[in-house]
């Protein structure tokens, strides 16, 4: 079952009163993130400035730009659903708009931060500086090709 985009958790999350239905439900997201698969789990895939060990693998397709999809793991059940979050408003994008997507706003409707631990919410942003650092690489990649 393909996860949910941002605006369906945005009402899930309507419909939860306490956060600790939410966060039940962050778990659950976590949990139908696919299996990462073993040849994955590298250093050069290790999310740096997680508390939790956290991988992130991306895949660019090229269709006139470059759009991006991703997998990802986590040692930690909250963080895998963070990774969920994560992919459901950057996956399948283009890197143009992964970059020009202001993660921080989107991601306040859900009000994650104000209920996160600090450690959590640096290790959430350090997981969207990466996928935006990997769309970067693929338009520098794409750059590079139409040079060639």
């Amino acid at each position: 079952m393909p996860l949910p985009k941002l605006d369906q958790i945005e009402q899930d999350f309507a419909v939860l009163d306490d956060w600790e239905d939410r966060y039940r439900y962050i778990i659950e997201l976590g949990r139908e993130l696919p299996p990462f698969e073993e040849a994955y789990r590298t250093s050069a895939n290790k999310v740096q400035g997680c508390a939790s060990q956290v991988w992130l693998k991306s895949f660019v397709t090229e269709n006139g730009q470059p759009r991006l999809s991703f997998t990802g793991e986590s040692d930690a059940l909250i963080v895998r659903g963070l990774i969920a979050i994560a992919f459901a408003l950057f996956s399948g994008q283009t890197a143009q708009k992964i970059i020009g997507t202001d993660a921080e706003k989107a991601l306040g409707r859900l009000q994650l931060t104000d209920h996160l631990t600090p450690q959590r919410s640096n290790g959430f942003k350090s997981l969207i500086q990466r996928i935006k650092e990997e769309a970067r690489q693929a338009m520098g990649a794409e750059a590079s090709a139409r040079q060639s």
